[in-house]
């Protein structure tokens, strides 16, 4: 679907799962994303990240790298359908997960970069927005390398069910004007 330097994002498959239970539910990868999670529930977020793909024509993309072919994480666009009721429901949302062994060597930045182009080229989005906890950094760096801005008038606490979030998620977005200026 959209290949850069170094990777390629594509929608995500059905033999995608375990892979995906593997590398991004460890520990490092989900301390900012409840925890540790059951392989149902990861099942389920690629479930997700299927539907999306068929509904929206977008979504949060698997990563591989064009030297291997090697599974290396999730970035992409979607549309944020699963938050009633929040600040952000129904924006474009933009997120990432690259898995630890891959940290520090520019993925998240170059995939996410690539999403923000193809979201602007094939989709209506006015804005796009990204959000997580005040305490990831290195989100919240990558949100400002790519250009977003902090929008604190939209902070939320996540209202879907079955996740312990009692913490105000911290929210970045990205205008069309944005990235002309």
């Amino acid at each position: 679907m959209i290949e850069t330097e170094r990777l390629i994002l594509r929608p995500c498959r059905e033999s995608d799962k375990s892979a995906f239970a593997n590398i991004l539910n460890t520990p490092a990868m989900m301390a900012h994303l409840g925890g540790v999670q059951s392989r149902d529930v990861i099942d389920a977020l690629v479930d997700k990240r299927i539907a999306d793909q068929a509904r929206h024509g977008m979504s949060y993309w698997a990563v591989e790298t064009k030297e291997t072919g090697e599974l290396v994480g999730t970035c992409g666009v979607r549309v944020a359908d699963d938050y009633s009721g929040a600040s952000i429901e129904g924006m474009y949302e933009i997120g990432w997960r690259i898995a630890e062994p891959y940290w520090g060597q520019g993925f998240a930045r170059e995939a996410a970069a690539a999403s923000l182009a193809w979201a602007w080229e094939n989709t209506v989005a006015l804005a796009i927005g990204a959000w997580t906890t005040a305490d990831n950094q290195r989100s919240l760096a990558l949100m400002e390398r790519l250009g977003m801005a902090r929008r604190q008038d939209l902070d939320f606490i996540d209202p879907r069910s079955g996740r312990d979030r009692s913490e105000r998620l911290v929210v970045y977005v990205i205008t069309r004007l944005d990235r002309l200026a």
